[in-house]
């Protein structure tokens, strides 16, 4: 994936967090732009691999999902793979960040 795409794809995910939430605190770390709630705690973040981005939420697996499309399989965390800018809303990034701050 080109770093341009990836750059634009993070900086709309973070501007979507924040239109979500806009007390939002982030901070770089793990590799990556952590999101946060005003009182620290990590509800997950935007990272860039060689072939997509993903956005990582840190209680992922409880969060209502009925199109399926979060992934992994670990006790709490999901993630979603954007290979584009229109996975944004195909992928309902939004509404993950909603969910995750609420």
């Amino acid at each position: 994936m080109d770093e341009t795409v990836k750059n634009v794809l993070i900086q709309t995910v973070i501007e979507t967090a924040h239109a979500t939430y806009p007390d939002m605190q982030q901070a770089i770390k793990y590799g990556g732009t952590v999101f946060m709630t005003r009182s620290d705690k990590l509800v997950g973040g935007v990272y860039a691999y060689a072939n997509y981005v993903s956005v990582e939420f840190s209680n992922g697996a409880s969060f209502d999902d009925p199109e399926r499309v979060l992934e992994g399989k670990g006790k709490a965390r999901r993630h979603v793979k954007l290979h584009g800018l229109t996975d944004i809303d195909d992928k309902n990034v939004a509404g993950f960040l909603k969910q995750a701050f609420a």
